[in-house]
């Protein structure tokens, strides 16, 4: 089964009143090593600690947000 590629979108040819089950086969021969690695591509991220900095930085903002003030004592 030959694939065609529209704007990128592979085209899977299957025949007429095809069932599930061959539709699937098709679909998973027709998937290929490079359709894997576009999917399975790491990029570079940003690292898990910094992330948790800023997390645990707006947490401690926001929690003195919600604590009730003090009222001053009159003299």
């Amino acid at each position: 089964m030959a694939t065609r590629t529209v704007d990128g979108i592979p085209i899977l040819k299957v025949r007429k009143g095809a069932t599930q089950k061959e539709i699937y086969a098709a679909a998973r021969k027709a998937f290929t090593a490079a359709d894997l690695a576009k999917y399975a591509e790491i990029e570079d991220g940003i690292p898990a600690e910094q992330i948790l900095a800023r997390m645990e930085e707006i947490h401690r903002e926001e929690s003195e947000k919600l604590q009730p003030k003090k009222k001053r004592k009159k003299a």
